[in-house]
């Protein structure tokens, strides 16, 4: 990290191998901002901003309405073309001119409509009634059109959308650059001209596309003339430039890699929302979490791999994490939700199928192409388990199976889903998340049943705590869907309980427990003639 932000000065004390910053003289600038629907501006441009007092270290933002080409509005590209050039000299001819290039168009299938299951509508009531007076007093064909627009919104293909944020930066140190030392990031962003003995080097002007998110984008309707674009600038220090060009090169061999543009929005997010001391906060956290991660995953699997009995575990609490598990990966599927969450949860998912296997004492043998299954049998001990696991599911149901219902029909009734499959998603997930810990409390009450925990996976379980706190601060970090971020800190009040009974019910770990397990070897020593 270090290398990344420091640059080694040029200290020569004759200044031979100094490339001195063309901004040192103090030049009168100006910005010009061309749109062209090819990236070398060939078969025309069109100058849609121009700063003409453009000072390097003055902050601005302006907003400019930009006329599309039919080209672009036919599910076509518009690129705009930067200009940082000297005051009074057109940009194309200028031998002192910086210049760059900027998509402001970008592929995305465009996100299907929601409607009402039940009246088929695709938008509330008021809403309608406002649109219904506005076509009385505007029946225009171009409203028909622009309906039609509407409707086709809702295929598969990929759709033009316009990036309505074009964010520019230029380095405002004065920085002499050292020829054998110059860093290979910034080297492609660097245009050099001798003057008389000295090598001198044109502003760097970057343009910022991890500012470019999702949220901003606009979908572009073949009825729409011009759309407003937000021009940002900011002055930026080199060790800044030279990070944020890391990240750019970073998110862009993501995609390369098969990460859609929503993926790679999500990574853009972390960075560019996120304070820079925070954001090393959430690294170091980060990495303590894959550690954790692991060991939870190592240690869970091991024990149930051991696990020969049931008894003192809920056999139902494991088919609803299981259940659970399989629901949220389904709903955040549904909801195109970020890899960083998606690719977790299905491991999760695969590995409570295994323990739900393994707590059901379920063998699958193979005849003919064809599975069978055989379910084994419970002896006194897990018989006893399983009354009070069944007794504390019975007490739970009058509960939970009402508020459930009733959310489903209130969702079905006043919400609007994008299809039947996503509203019994949607539905289920919203049982899990709002009533899902519920589902954990039968482990709780068994433990207090028998009066121990001796038979938990202790060593997985805190792993597991560690990961659900540090969960929390990834939920205001990572965009994901609110009810999954709620749910982080629902999972903080179990494990709290867990521990409470962990204090109130000792483990003697020294000596074998009542289910048959030793934790600590006894200490080896020299043996000794009586």
């Amino acid at each position: 990290m270090y290398g990344i932000v420091y640059t080694k000065p040029c200290d020569s004390p004759k200044g031979d191998n100094c490339i001195t910053p063309f901004l040192a003289g103090n030049p009168k600038l100006q910005l010009s901002i061309y749109t062209s629907v090819k990236p070398n501006a060939d078969g025309g441009h069109t100058l849609i901003h121009r700063e003409e007092n453009f000072d390097v270290n003055s902050k601005f933002e302006r907003i400019v309405n930009v006329s599309l080409p039919k080209k672009t509005r036919n599910n076509g590209t518009l690129f705009a073309l930067i200009f940082v050039h000297q005051a009074g000299f057109n940009p194309w001819q200028d031998p002192r001119q910086v210049h760059s290039v900027a998509q402001l168009t970008t592929y995305m299938v465009p996100k299907p409509p929601e409607i009402s299951l039940i009246s088929g509508e695709d938008q509330p009531q008021g809403q309608k009634k406002e649109e219904q007076k506005k076509k009385q007093h505007d029946s225009s064909p171009a409203a028909g059109t622009g309906a039609k627009g509407g409707a086709t919104a809702s295929s598969d293909h990929p759709v033009s959308h316009w990036r309505s944020r074009l964010t520019l930066n230029i380095v405002g140190d004065h920085f002499l650059f050292d020829r054998e030392y110059l860093p290979s990031d910034v080297h492609r962003y660097l245009r050099v001209f001798q003057n008389g003995k000295k090598m001198v080097y044109l502003p760097l002007l970057f343009v910022d596309e991890l500012s470019n998110r999702v949220k901003d984008l606009v979908e572009i309707n073949s009825t729409a003339t011009e759309l407003p674009l937000t021009v940002s600038y900011d002055s930026i220090s080199l060790g800044r430039l030279r990070f944020w060009i890391h990240m750019q090169d970073a998110v862009y061999s993501l995609q390369q890699f098969g990460f859609t543009e929503k993926d790679a929005d999500e990574i853009k997010g972390i960075f560019v929302d996120t304070n820079l001391y925070f954001l090393a906060l959430t690294f170091f956290v980060a990495a303590f979490h894959l550690l954790f991660d692991f060991l939870a995953f190592k240690n869970d699997i091991s024990f149930w791999k051991q696990k020969k009995s049931m008894v003192g575990m809920s056999s139902k609490a494991v088919l609803w994490r299981c259940f659970s598990t399989i629901v949220i990966f389904l709903y955040l599927f549904d909801e195109q939700t970020s890899l960083l969450v998606l690719v977790p949860a299905g491991i999760g998912s695969i590995i409570e199928v295994w323990k739900v296997k393994k707590a059901f004492k379920i063998h699958v043998f193979w005849k003919g192409g064809k599975p069978t299954f055989l379910f084994g049998k419970l002896d006194e001990s897990e018989r006893r388990t399983e009354e009070y696991d069944t007794l504390a599911m019975k007490y739970l149901s009058y509960l939970l199976y009402p508020l459930c219902i009733g959310g489903a029909v209130y969702a079905l009734i006043f919400l609007r889903y994008k299809s039947w499959y996503s509203w019994l998603i949607n539905s289920l997930v919203n049982g899990v998340y709002a009533f899902g810990f519920l589902f954990m409390l039968p482990q709780l009450f068994v433990n207090y049943k028998l009066k121990s925990v001796a038979h938990l996976p202790w060593k997985a379980f805190m792993y597991k705590a560690f990961n659900t706190f540090i969960d929390d601060v990834f939920a205001f970090i990572i965009t994901m869907p609110t009810s999954h971020r709620l749910a982080c800190f629902r999972d903080d009040v179990v494990f709290l309980i867990y521990l409470y009974q962990r204090w109130l019910y000792p483990v003697d770990r020294t000596r074998v427990n009542e289910y048959g397990i030793s934790y600590d070897e006894k200490p080896k020593g020299k043996t000794h003639k009586e």
